[in-house]
């Protein structure tokens, strides 16, 4: 029977004494709020994962077709030309930004993809060392241009740490300003949240908060019941980006480095 470096048990969802349960299903609400240059925002229900790498739920063989986690769907792993594990694409993204000693347990908050179909506009990798601690966390920000890139984050004891806006995003915003992302330990409850600040203002922020539904549901067979809830996430962020559109906002050209697909923010979270 396989144990993680704690002593907890991989085949069932345990709760140790320092890392949160997983694999764990969270029932959330997303909110969205523009401030500049117009007032907007929008609310949505949704629902994510948080489950550890060395772990990770599976379908039977044969119908994982229907709902798995995989690598390319969060880490390069063609990049590297291996055909590696998540653990071992987050490992690798950790050493090329100077973090040397790999954690003894990485916790992901994502979805998985669904009959064929998945966008996680942001995962986080949550690295916690041999005792437990939370030492590093990763943002990992798609964009709907199929562009994604990584901000590697050392949080506070408030689970709060700052980066330099990099990456091309919302179309409705230049690759300027500073984040404030604040993704405390998932427990019972769930926070993630992301303020945009430019120019002494905060013209963007959104927040994710929700409550862990019950272990029978932490289980691949219960997305199944809403075949449709990835394609909403799309769907309600092109919604959203027509409507700003006939308000009369207007696209930010993209650039060059705003398309890279990989990223860290190491010296800008310090």
């Amino acid at each position: 029977m396989k144990t993680t470096a704690q002593g907890v048990r991989l085949d069932a969802p345990v709760e140790s004494a320092r890392l949160p349960l997983t694999p764990a299903r969270y029932d959330v609400q997303i909110t969205h709020r523009r401030r500049d240059p117009l007032e907007y925002g929008f609310g949505q229900r949704s629902s994510t994962w948080l489950v550890d790498l060395d772990a990770l739920p599976r379908l039977p063989v044969g119908l994982r077709w229907l709902a798995s986690f995989r690598v390319a769907d969060h880490r390069d792993a063609a990049a590297s030309g291996t055909t590696a594990s998540l653990r071992h694409e987050v490992e690798r993204f950790l050493v090329e930004q100077g973090v040397p000693t790999p954690p003894a347990t990485i916790l992901m908050l994502a979805n998985p993809r669904l009959l064929g179909y998945v966008f996680n506009p942001l995962s986080v990798f949550y690295c916690y060392d041999a005792a437990g601690r939370l030492t590093h966390e990763i943002a990992e920000v798609r964009n709907t241009y199929g562009g994604r890139h990584s901000y590697l984050l050392t949080p506070d004891e408030a689970g709060s740490a700052h980066t330099d806006k990099v990456f091309y995003v919302s179309p409705f915003y230049p690759t300027e300003g500073r984040y404030t992302m604040r993704m405390p330990e998932p427990g019972a409850d769930l926070l993630v949240s992301v303020t945009l600040h430019r120019d002494g203002e905060r013209p963007f922020a959104a927040v994710m908060t929700g409550n862990r539904a019950s272990a029978r549901a932490a289980t691949l067979w219960s997305v199944l019941r809403s075949p449709l809830a990835t394609r909403a996430v799309m769907f309600g962020i092109k919604r959203h980006g027509i409507r700003l559109y006939l308000k009369g906002l207007r696209p930010f050209p993209r650039s060059a480095p705003a398309e890279a697909t990989t990223g860290s923010a190491q010296e800008e979270a310090r």
